[in-house]
């Protein structure tokens, strides 16, 4: 049996095409018929008409000046070269229009796809990564408080961003960063004391700060840790006091968010404590390497970065104006590391955790995943790698827009059930899982998106995961009735697959044998949606199959074929949907 372990049939076919006509150059150059020059790059690609051939190539355009010939002529002499197609995935190659190359797919090519997706369990997977080490950390909320819509879209998509990063051959890690050190947390402490004392002396007693969080979550906080304790801490010192709620809640809202992705399927290899790196002394090792390099200098009492001399490269906005003592330079754009008091900011401890990545802990590649609104920080943290000593290159941010909940052509910002803004735990209490992980993974991270209620809980093919679903739980049907019939469902290996030759099953085949190109594009554009659209239209295509070709009725060698495109069908429909941890039902 043929070994389909990382098969990729389309890109199997194009590297044929690309040698054989490489070949056949070769062979006219030899033979006189073409000056023998070095060939010139060209293009194998499949042609948006199926009619131009499965395969085409510009080799004869590309070639018209070296070869000091028309393209045409070219054409002819190198499809004169070619070599029997017989043993190739070939069965005939055309020259149309100036010279193009058209090659036509034989049946034996054909017959691997289906013959593919039906014996190699994992169809799809290729080795495309070689096992590069990538780190993808994606939603890392802030952990003061419940998740919010955007993070129900970041986790859907950088979850099913790692999948794909898998299937195409890399060595994902998973990774969600806990911010729980600096202001936040101090805010936190400080908005948990003032309810916890609210409770004790009461509200009117104890004035809550202006920029403390506000939502019902730090009261229920602040009465827990009151119905623990008593009033025993109400005359403590204020710092012991936040200390002690810090301790107490912070805990019960990172297990909080835990639970709430693992619910959505979300489950991370590495939950990264913010506090952990700067207890490791990791933050003053990134700044004292900064500093050895010349990236920082000292104003004010402060550290400051230089900036702008490194995020340039990556299209950060170099200002410069005029001002009373001349130009304003660069450094009045540059930004704090360590601030006067000495207590490092956020982005020094960005800095030591991105260096820790790709230094500590060896990864080549770091994704994360960013809302749209930190767009401005993308070069500066680009660039602080350069002045670190790394490649800012390496590093790769995934900019999400933002979300809108829509009822009925209407926004939807309070849960009728609640009275609250909606949030990751109340949508998954409305919606369905497996709906909100395909919806939003519909379009690419970079559109705003309108997530339509109405839409995830129809049960019907309106809504795109379940008209999915229902494809495979239809195969699956056909399947268990013919085999109820006595109607022997022989295995891919025993059917004769090049009888497959109908125009909608060779549609449906084509589109089987890009899946592996598709998953390998998802993971090099960092866009998953590309597999929501490809098994939605595998599902358009099989029931157009399955509406022009009887099965059941058919000629028993014909039927054993399509039998077996069937399961191929219902194979890669369900390795689609499980790569993005979505049920696959086999009835509905």
């Amino acid at each position: 049996m043929q070994d389909f372990k990382n098969f990729d049939p389309k890109k199997a076919a194009m590297d044929e095409a690309r040698a054989l006509l490489t070949r056949a150059a070769q062979a006219a150059m030899d033979a006189g018929a073409l000056p023998g020059r070095e060939l010139p790059a060209f293009i194998v690609e499949a042609p948006n008409d199926s009619k131009n051939g499965d395969l085409a190539s510009n080799l004869a355009m590309a070639g018209a000046r070296v070869f000091g010939m028309a393209p045409r002529k070219i054409a002819e002499e190198v499809a004169a070269q070619l070599p029997a197609l017989a043993g190739t995935h070939f069965e005939r190659v055309e020259i149309a229009g100036p010279g193009f190359i058209n090659l036509f797919l034989s049946p034996a090519w054909y017959a691997d796809v289906v013959r593919a997706a039906n014996v190699e369990k994992d169809y799809g997977r290729t080795a495309y990564g070689k096992g590069e080490r990538v780190n993808v950390e994606f939603v890392s909320a802030n952990p003061t408080g419940p998740m919010h819509l955007g993070n129900a879209r970041g986790g859907a998509l950088g979850d099913c961003l790692a999948a794909a990063l898998e299937w195409a051959g890399y060595d994902v890690t998973r990774e969600f960063l806990i911010n729980d050190a600096g202001n936040q947390i101090q805010k936190f402490g400080k908005s948990l004391a003032a309810r916890y004392l609210q409770i004790c002396r009461g509200e009117d007693a104890v004035p809550f700060p202006e920029d403390g969080y506000q939502g019902e979550d730090i009261r229920v906080l602040a009465r827990e840790f009151f119905e623990k304790n008593g009033a025993d801490w109400a005359d403590r010192p204020e710092d012991a006091l936040r200390a002690a709620l810090v301790d107490f809640a912070l805990p019960k809202n990172v297990q909080g968010l835990k639970d709430d992705m693992a619910k959505y399927r979300v489950h991370y290899d590495v939950w990264f404590s913010e506090t952990a790196l700067h207890e490791s002394g990791a933050v003053q090792r990134a700044l004292d390497k900064l500093a050895e390099r010349g990236a920082t200098y000292v104003k004010d009492g402060a550290v400051w970065y230089r900036s702008m001399r490194y995020a340039a490269k990556y299209g950060g906005n170099k200002v410069t104006r005029k001002g009373l003592d001349g130009e304003v330079t660069d450094e009045d754009k540059d930004e704090v590391l360590v601030r006067a008091n000495g207590v490092p900011t956020y982005f020094a401890a960005d800095i030591a955790y991105h260096y820790n990545k790709f230094v500590d802990r060896g990864f080549s590649r770091a994704i994360d995943v960013w809302g749209a609104d930190h767009h401005g920080h993308v070069a500066r943290m680009k660039g602080a790698m350069d002045a670190i000593g790394l490649d800012g290159e390496k590093l790769d941010v995934v900019l999400m827009q933002f979300v809108r909940l829509m009822q009925d052509g209407e926004p939807v910002r309070m849960s009728k059930r609640t009275g609250k803004a909606i949030g990751l735990s109340e949508l998954l209490d409305e919606v369905p899982i497996d709906s909100a992980r395909f919806l939003f993974n519909l379009r690419e991270p970079g559109s705003v998106m309108d997530f339509d209620m109405g839409l995830a809980v129809a049960e019907d093919n309106e809504n795109p995961v379940y008209y999915v679903q229902y494809a495979h739980a239809r195969i699956c049907s056909i399947l268990k009735k013919l085999a109820a019939d006595g109607v022997a469902l022989e295995d891919a290996e025993r059917a004769d697959l090049t009888l497959l030759a109908e125009p909608s099953e060779k549609e449906l085949i084509r589109h089987i044998a890009d899946f592996p190109g598709e998953i390998i594009s998802a993971a090099k554009s960092y866009d998953p949606a590309r597999i929501t659209r490809y098994v939605t239209e595998l599902a358009n295509r099989f029931h157009k199959f399955y509406n022009a070709c009887r099965v059941r009725d058919a000629e028993p060698a014909v039927r054993a074929a399509r039998i077996a495109l069937c399961t191929a069908a219902k194979n890669v429909i369900c390795s689609a949907l499980t790569l993005m941890k979505i049920t696959v039902p086999e009835s509905m």
